[in-house]
C-alpha cells in the first residue's frame, strides 16, 4: 500500500460561517455547500494544490456518521501546516487570516531551522502554522 492522503476533513460547529472564513475571508475555491439534500450529508470542498482536498463537515455530522461522541477541538492536536514559497508570504497569508477573522496566536518569527513561520486559529479552533522553510519549498501545482 501506497499511503496518499487525498482529503482533511475540519469538524466545524457552523458550516455556513466556517464557508465564509474560508471562501470568503481566505480566498478558497469551493462550490459551496453539498449535500444539503441528505440527512447529516451537507459538506464543503476546497480544490488546493497537489490534489489535496480540504473539507469542512459540521461536528454533529462527524460524530453521527462515526457514531463516537461529539469532543471540542483541541489546538495542540493536529496542526495545518501551509508551506509558502516566500518569506514575505508567511505575513501576507497571516495578514488575510486575521482580516478574516482568525485569532493570531503567534505572530510570524525567525525559526530555529533558518526558516519564518507564524500560527493562526480558525473560528473553530483549528490551528494553523503559515511557514517557509527555505530547505523545503512547497510542491508545484
Amino acid at each position: 500500500m501506497k499511503p496518499v492522503i487525498s482529503v482533511l476533513t475540519l469538524g466545524v460547529a457552523d458550516l455556513e460561517q466556517s464557508l465564509i472564513f474560508y471562501r470568503d475571508g481566505l480566498g478558497l475555491p469551493t462550490r459551496g455547500i453539498m449535500g444539503q439534500e441528505f440527512a447529516h450529508g451537507a459538506v464543503v470542498f476546497f480544490e488546493l494544490s497537489g490534489g489535496l482536498i480540504l473539507a469542512l463537515w459540521a461536528q454533529d455530522d462527524i460524530s453521527h456518521d462515526t457514531g463516537l461522541p461529539k469532543q471540542p477541538v483541541s489546538s495542540t492536536a493536529v496542526t495545518i501546516g501551509h508551506n509558502v514559497l516566500r518569506r514575505e508570504e508567511v505575513d501576507e497569508v497571516m495578514e488575510t487570516a486575521r482580516r478574516a477573522g482568525a485569532e493570531i496566536i503567534k505572530t510570524p518569527q525567525d525559526t530555529f531551522y533558518g526558516g519564518y513561520a507564524g500560527y493562526f486559529r480558525d473560528p473553530d479552533g483549528h490551528l494553523w502554522e503559515i511557514v517557509w522553510n527555505p530547505e523545503i519549498p512547497p510542491a508545484a501545482g
